[in-house]
């Protein structure tokens, strides 16, 4: 069996709430085994016979719908894609000594850097960008509180279906993935 990390997308914000007792009942009910969550914002571990992410993706979607009544957005990566995310990082000084302020957001697809570009031309903020894979890295040098960036971001419209979660969060996943 493979392990897997599904992070939700816009759980337990905006009062969208997921008991995350429901969803390790949900997959363990779903046949997959080991099944962990992290904190209680969607991220949860488990291990099965998958063929692939978008078909896992897909099934805890209508799954989620029909057993929790929610409809979420699942990004799933196996443990190999995480311990890439991790290796790929290009802030590993951030990563350090403001892990908190280092965001990496999944997304469905490669992540189509033009719109970097397109960012870039109208928005002149403190925050650093860098694209991996399907991956965005975000250095939020004065948090993500006070920063601009995300409004701009939907102007130049940004994938909607992305999900962010901080550096600590990612090593609490790959730790608890088994990296």
């Amino acid at each position: 069996m493979k392990r897997w990390a599904a992070l939700l997308r816009g759980v337990n914000v905006g009062g969208r709430k997921l008991a995350m007792a429901d969803l390790r009942a949900m997959l363990t009910g779903m046949g997959f085994a080991d099944v962990a969550t992290l904190l209680a914002s969607g991220n949860a571990t488990f291990a099965a016979d998958a063929p692939d992410a978008a078909k896992l993706e897909a099934a805890l979607e209508a799954e989620s719908a029909k057993i929790l009544g929610l409809t979420a957005e699942y990004l799933v990566r196996d443990a190999a894609e995480i311990a890439d995310v991790m290796a790929a990082n290009p802030f590993p000084d951030v990563a350090k000594t403001r892990p908190n302020q280092l965001i990496v957001l999944f997304h469905r697809d490669p992540f189509d850097t033009m719109l970097l570009d397109t960012l870039a031309a109208r928005y002149d903020g403190p925050e650093r960008l860098r694209a991996v894979g399907r991956e965005l890295y975000i250095d939020f040098p004065d948090g993500q509180g006070r920063s601009n960036l995300v409004p701009e971001m939907t102007k130049c419209k940004f994938p909607r279906v992305a999900t962010g979660r901080n550096w600590n969060t990612i090593g609490k996943v790959a730790a608890q993935i088994g990296i």
